[in-house]
């Protein structure tokens, strides 16, 4: 079972914070192309260039590892929505984001899907901990679609009675289905058409953008 924390309690010197980091990234990175369950110890210790001993010394076990892998990913992917989402308040805002999506890192060919969607895939049932992780990070990243749409409806672009929630809800859902089906296709268009989808059931929103 996972631990409730990602790491043994202590203090890190700068060089043991950067030794640290980067055990982390590179699991990261392997997890993401190669899956949770086919990525080894062995294989994180030879691609961060570092000792098993020192691998050990910030992480118990393969699970203490994961979870610092699910909490990086979640960074990542909240680093790449954020900036596009903070200041989202007109449905020309929407516009945007979604092609940033369709066009975005990873998405050449499909890439590797969600990071935050593929670790759920592999890991929703892995631990309590884990799951709690990746229900915080979705929450996250639809807590600021919702936001901004609550935004739009300020603005006077959508109708008073929408619901932003829901729209959200739905938005994420249509996003999630998209990615995987564009990973498994090799084909980014699947986003598109998916996002067009749930983003048609905005009012106000004129079709695929150009």
């Amino acid at each position: 079972m996972a631990q409730d924390t990602t790491s043994r309690p202590r203090r890190l010197t700068a060089r043991g914070a950067a030794t640290r980091e980067r055990i982390v990234v590179a699991a990261t990175d392997l997890m993401y192309v190669r899956g949770v369950g086919a990525t080894s110890l062995d294989d994180v210790v030879d691609a961060s260039g570092t000792g098993k001993s020192q691998l050990y010394h910030y992480f118990a076990d393969k699970d203490a590892l994961v979870l610092a892998v699910v909490s990086t990913q979640i960074d990542r992917v909240l680093g790449f929505q954020e900036p596009l989402l903070r200041d989202l308040d007109s449905l020309r805002d929407l516009e945007r984001w979604r092609n940033a999506l369709v066009s975005g890192p990873g998405m050449h060919e499909g890439g590797h899907g969600c990071p935050l969607g593929s670790l759920a895939a592999e890991l929703a049932d892995h631990s309590p901990a884990v799951r709690s992780a990746l229900v915080h990070g979705f929450d996250a990243w639809e807590e600021l679609i919702r936001d901004g749409l609550a935004r739009v409806c300020a603005r006077g672009e959508l109708a008073a009675d929408t619901d932003p929630s829901a729209l959200a809800a739905g938005i994420m859902a249509a996003l999630q289905g998209g990615l995987l089906l564009a990973q498994t296709h090799r084909d980014p268009r699947r986003l598109a058409v998916a996002l067009d989808m749930a983003l048609g059931r905005v009012p106000g929103w004129n079709g695929a953008p150009t």
